[in-house]
């Protein structure tokens, strides 16, 4: 006898497929971020007047308690008002646009090469646009003051970046190794500008402060030469801005959003070039502006790209501008006389100090078991 067939087991009917989430577009910043941010540039905006009244107040031919009365254009010291609005003036805006540009170069470095410790120093940008000056006026092709000179810092400085770019090979991504062959194209850079400035005696002294940095001098003229390049270079940024951050993340990750990295990335470094050789061409090297600005700004708001821009921008004019300050007052505690020569401290000297103790403490931090 047959046993009888066992029933079917009962199906459990297959669960509907749930529809995925739509990608959610990006979170805007929250409202205590952009007060944050409005707090900060604020507060940086104070920090670079302040350098720049520093500026003002600083060096001889004109007390402070003159400045007001020259302010005002009273007509009783002729000679103070050319002071201050011939040179004073003048000089505190060639080095707030120098240190904002300085301070752009150095983030759009650092982060098109995902290298924190990246900066016109440590790139041979800088000392690559030294060197294309010094040509240009050994050469004839350019004079102090003409756009020439941005011109030939421009091809200086990527000439100065390509070197560094094949001697690092292919270890450029490595922070440690990227800024050890910085300091050595660097270093191969100054020794080419010492010898043009050894076969130029007559411009030697001239051409002095584009080693140095200083912003001994300044007049409208400079002002007038760096203004539409540095606010040309400040503008691309804030517009470039948004891609910073693609970038950042990597070739991978550009392309899978459709962004083409090479080009990209070429034009994020063009931009860097052009800012940074537009500051050197008319006060020379300011040293590590451009490495202490974007550190201290991505501190302050992280990975936020436009913030980082305008930050950066405020961070480097405040550093150029208070630099220059503490130079002229150390200038004027040292005693004049006529057998004496006062050439004054430059600011890249302030700068280089602040920078090279901030290099020593970033260098330890990325450096495994310092």
């Amino acid at each position: 006898m047959n046993a009888p067939a066992t029933p079917p087991a009962p199906t459990t009917p297959a669960a509907p497929a749930v529809p995925a989430p739509p990608a959610r577009p990006p979170v805007p910043p929250a409202p205590s971020s952009r007060r944050r941010f409005l707090a900060l540039t604020a507060l940086l905006l104070a920090a670079a007047a302040l350098g720049a009244l520093g500026q003002l107040l600083s060096g001889r031919g004109l007390a402070p308690d003159q400045l007001w009365a020259v302010l005002t254009l009273d007509g009783t010291d002729p000679v103070g008002e050319r002071i201050l609005w011939g040179l004073r003036l003048p000089r505190a805006g060639v080095a707030l646009l120098a240190g904002a540009a300085l301070g752009v170069s150095g983030l759009l470095l650092q982060t098109t090469l995902r290298n924190p410790l990246a900066s016109p120093e440590l790139t041979g940008v800088g000392g690559g646009a030294v060197l294309g000056v010094l040509l240009a006026l050994r050469l004839g092709l350019a004079s102090g003051q003409a756009h020439t000179t941005v011109v030939a810092a421009m091809l200086g400085g990527l000439a100065g970046g390509a070197l560094l770019w094949l001697l690092a090979g292919r270890r450029r991504a490595d922070p440690v190794w990227l800024t050890i062959n910085g300091v050595i194209v660097g270093v191969a850079l100054a020794g080419a500008n010492a010898i043009l400035l050894v076969l130029s005696q007559a411009e030697a002294a001239g051409a002095m402060r584009w080693l140095t940095g200083s912003l001994t001098g300044m007049t409208t003229s400079h002002l007038a030469l760096l203004a539409p390049w540095a606010l040309a270079g400040l503008a691309l940024a804030w517009v470039y801005a948004p891609v910073l951050e693609i970038l950042h993340g990597g070739d991978e990750h550009a392309a899978s959003v459709g962004l083409a990295p090479s080009p990209t990335r070429l034009a994020a470094l063009s931009c860097a070039v052009l800012l940074a050789s537009a500051a050197v061409a008319v006060v020379g090297v300011l040293g590590f502006v451009g490495l202490l600005a974007p550190l201290i700004a991505t501190s302050l708001v992280g990975r936020r790209p436009r913030q980082l821009v305008v930050l950066s921008a405020l961070v480097g004019a405040a550093v150029v501008a208070g630099a220059d300050a503490v130079a002229q007052a150390v200038t004027t505690l040292v005693p004049t006389g006529p057998q004496t020569q006062r050439l004054g401290l430059p600011a890249g000297s302030v700068t280089a100090v602040g920078g090279a103790a901030l290099l020593v403490w970033a260098l330890r931090r990325h450096t495994p078991h310092a």
